[in-house]
């Protein structure tokens, strides 16, 4: 070790730490499950992202999950419902936002619209957290994604808390097969296939695809989800240093407010009435901290890796 500090100054040293530790951050994400019926989270990550440790599990009324999502990943989360297991196979299947898979997990499969989407890219441009929730492949149950600790002037909560099921469009309406139930809300483009509301041939660039009508019917209940495919200014939130805690069925009650201000867009935005209940946001929890059983987790594997770096660079001196 000596020998080790003497090839290397201290400066250099504390450099080398630093680089370290910031190589093995990692973000945390945390799923909750307040829906009074079973979840069962699915998970994709992008093309050329390697995967997580699970890309599928279940998650029962009241339980907590986390996982432990490596620097620049990137992917999606979403909640399927109405699972069941054949007795005779063992192929595994949903109602809504199932994968195809046969299997709890989804391995590299995504999933089946309409599901509702919460989107990341970690660690992107200027070191930030990219992330939203997103409502264009339709919308089957109500999510929350809200940053723990981290930082940005739009470092904030975002998703869908209203209960878009029993509002659906009837055009839109995917139902129980007896047709007592509404399972999901599908896109206009799933629904349609027209171009210009999948935003595709001659309405492929934001000048030329515009909200339609059922977009803005998704907007208005959920003013900081995506509800179209250029829905990008109002729909988009960056975080930096954040961990991300993400709530299937949250309370809808509650206040949606940056950590820094009032938000604007969510005072402004027309409350959505399903008949039943109407909703004016979610809460933000930024300013919450890392646990520190995480932080100490964090810390010692930097150091370990500080550790074995300093003995290759002893021995190959």
């Amino acid at each position: 070790m000596a020998a080790a500090l003497t090839l290397f100054p201290l400066p250099i040293f504390l450099t080398i730490s630093l680089l370290l530790l910031q190589g093995v951050q990692s973000t945390t994400f945390t799923f909750v499950n307040k829906c009074e019926y079973t979840v069962w989270p699915g998970i994709l990550s992008n093309a050329g992202v390697p995967p997580l440790s699970t890309t599928g599990f279940v998650l029962q009324n009241g339980e907590t999950k986390t996982l432990t999502a490596p620097a620049s990943w990137g992917g999606r989360f979403w909640g399927r419902t109405h699972c069941t297991e054949d007795s005779s196979t063992g192929k595994f299947s949903c109602l809504t936002g199932d994968c195809g898979s046969g299997q709890i997990d989804c391995s590299g499969s995504g999933a089946i619209p309409p599901a509702t989407l919460a989107e990341f890219t970690l660690d992107g441009a200027g070191g930030l957290d990219f992330f939203d929730v997103s409502l264009v492949d339709g919308y089957n149950l109500p999510m929350l994604v809200a940053p723990v600790g981290g930082s940005g002037q739009n470092c904030t909560s975002t998703g869908c808390v209203a209960d878009l099921n029993t509002a659906c469009p009837t055009e839109l309406r995917v139902a129980s097969s007896d047709g007592s139930d509404a399972l999901a809300c599908k896109s206009a483009c799933e629904a349609f296939q027209q171009p210009e509301y999948c935003c595709s041939g001659a309405y492929n660039t934001p000048q030329t695809c515009k909200p339609s009508s059922y977009s803005e019917l998704f907007k208005s209940a959920c003013p900081r989800a995506y509800s179209y495919a250029y829905d990008d200014s109002t729909s988009t939130f960056t975080c930096a240093d954040a961990d991300y805690t993400i709530t299937f069925c949250p309370s809808p009650n509650t206040s949606q407010k940056s950590s820094s201000s009032t938000d604007p867009a969510t005072s402004s935005s027309p409350a959505f009435n399903n008949g039943t209940m109407v909703y004016e946001g979610v809460k933000n929890t930024g300013e919450s901290s890392s646990s520190p059983a995480l932080l100490e987790d964090r810390i010692v594997g930097g150091l370990v890796s500080i550790a074995v770096t300093i003995w290759q660079m002893h021995h190959f001196f």
